[in-house]
């Protein structure tokens, strides 16, 4: 993946596995220090955008080594989370049950959780269309979402400086710190979302009709949040 050229289809889907089980050890660690810790605090918020009761049943899905899956048992949820990657789950500090599966084919019974996280995968995924669906499939209607990503700020300067570190400093940080290939892929895999609007688009389409996105942090990050519709 160290190329111009970025991967699809079953290729990407392979790469992605491989680039996954390779950063593993190191992956908690990396996304500390290249997001000043930043990273907890949106997931922080992605759990209370939930707005689930106590007891509520959520599944993180391409859960790494389980940020979310602690987050969620510490706010009285049960989790199970679901990762295509071995080498993640092999690496994962979380007492949640974990389950190594594609989540664009979950092995999940409908309407059986009542919301789902998933952190900065979006982009990672074959097709994104395919995962609403799964989304809406699994998640009871009334059910809630709350998928973090990476964003593009929307001021001129901030994006300017944005650019510079994600584009340039945050591959000599995982260099160093784990994968250089992996880390240089990670600036250029923002090519594969699509714009907010389609977005939002997408998640309605997939039976989530109040999908909002909401932008953390000054625009480095986004938090889309939906409830699945009561059909």
């Amino acid at each position: 993946m160290s190329g111009v050229q970025l991967p699809v289809g079953e290729e990407k889907a392979l790469a992605v596995q491989r680039m996954f089980d390779a950063i593993a050890p190191r992956y908690e660690v990396v996304n500390r220090v290249m997001t000043f810790g930043l990273d907890e605090r949106w997931r922080r918020k992605a759990i209370d955008a939930l707005g689930l009761p106590t007891g509520s049943l959520v599944l993180d899905l391409a859960s790494g080594t389980g940020d979310f899956c602690r987050l969620s048992q510490r706010a009285g949820h049960h989790c199970i989370g679901v990762d295509f990657s071995g080498g993640m789950l092999a690496a994962a500090r979380t007492t949640a049950p974990l389950v190594q599966a594609d989540i664009l084919r979950l092995p999940v019974h409908d309407r059986a959780a009542d919301g789902a996280t998933c952190g900065f995968a979006l982009r990672n995924l074959v097709d994104l269309a395919t995962f609403f669906a799964e989304l809406a499939r699994v998640v009871r209607p009334g059910g809630r979402v709350a998928l973090l990503e990476v964003a593009t700020p929307p001021n001129a300067v901030l994006r300017a400086g944005h650019a510079v570190y994600f584009g340039r400093v945050v591959p000599v940080i995982g260099g160093l710190l784990s994968d250089p290939a992996a880390y240089r892929y990670l600036p250029r895999s923002v090519a594969y979302l699509p714009e907010p609007p389609r977005l939002l688009a997408m998640l309605a389409e997939a039976g989530f009709a109040d999908a909002s996105r909401t932008l953390l942090s000054g625009g480095i990050s986004q938090l889309l949040v939906a409830t699945r519709d009561l059909r």
